[in-house]
């Protein structure tokens, strides 16, 4: 077992389809004690069955864009774990009419959410849990292929997501201080509730299959065992890293 008797910390997991999900079920598989967060109360009576299945040892409100929260959150882990070995940040979200029509209509306001929410508040979780990682410890996120390529309707969110990316660099060099190491999923298009945003999005899944040098679209699971590798110990010497989990399209040429 690769993650046995670490603890792991999933944000993000809104039902049994998301990436977190998946990420989430593959720790387990090996090993990792696991909590969770959630936002609003509708996501917790959601979430509550996946906590059982997945033997969750407890789960806290943490709405990211609240400092409030996130420092109570983090209180509350502090007091149930103490430390902590893994942290996934599978959290993003931007106004559904940013994510339409053309990039440059997007309002100030939606901007402002969007990177509030999809990169802003990776900064926060890592400074508030920042004490409590322990040596060897890693973080984790997700981005996607429109943080840098032009996707159809990505828009605000395809910024938000190249700021992320941005993020995992910088943070690389303030937690490796500590030997806390961070790195990126880019993963390829799934079917979650976060997807049916996008439109035209059915589209983008044809494609990969058509192009995409594996030509098949991937998986939560594909994604939950890239997942692995970067929590466990195999990817000791890796940090500040964005890897591709998009059947290989990001490498295809016009």
């Amino acid at each position: 077992m690769l993650l046995k008797g670490k603890k792991a910390l999933i944000f993000g997991v809104i039902n049994d389809r998301s990436i977190a999900y998946g990420i989430a079920k593959q720790f387990k598989e090996h090993g990792a004690r696991l909590a969770f967060s959630y936002a609003v109360d509708p996501i917790k009576r959601r979430l509550e069955p996946i906590s059982e299945e997945l033997d969750g040892e407890f789960m806290f409100k943490c709405d990211v864009t609240s400092d409030e929260e996130i420092a109570a959150g983090a209180a509350m882990v502090k007091e149930e774990w103490g430390d902590v070995d893994i942290l996934v940040h599978s959290i993003a979200y931007a106004n559904r009419e940013d994510l339409k029509g053309r990039f440059i209509d997007t309002s100030r306001k939606g901007y402002g959410v969007a990177l509030d929410v999809s990169s802003y508040s990776l900064i926060a979780l890592c400074r508030a849990y920042e004490q409590m990682l322990n040596p060897g410890s890693s973080v984790l996120t997700l981005s996607y292929y429109g943080a840098g390529k032009v996707v159809a309707n990505y828009n605000a969110m395809g910024v938000a997501k190249a700021a992320l990316e941005a993020c995992v660099r910088y943070l690389s060099v303030d937690l490796g201080q500590r030997q806390i190491r961070i790195n990126s999923i880019n993963a390829g298009p799934v079917k979650t509730m976060a997807a049916k945003g996008i439109s035209g999005f059915s589209t983008i899944l044809s494609k990969i299959e058509e192009k995409a040098p594996l030509h098949r679209n991937i998986t939560i699971d594909d994604v939950g065992k890239c997942a692995l590798y970067l929590a466990s110990d195999l990817s000791s010497g890796t940090t500040g890293d964005i890897i591709f989990v998009d059947s290989g399209y990001n490498i295809m040429g016009v």
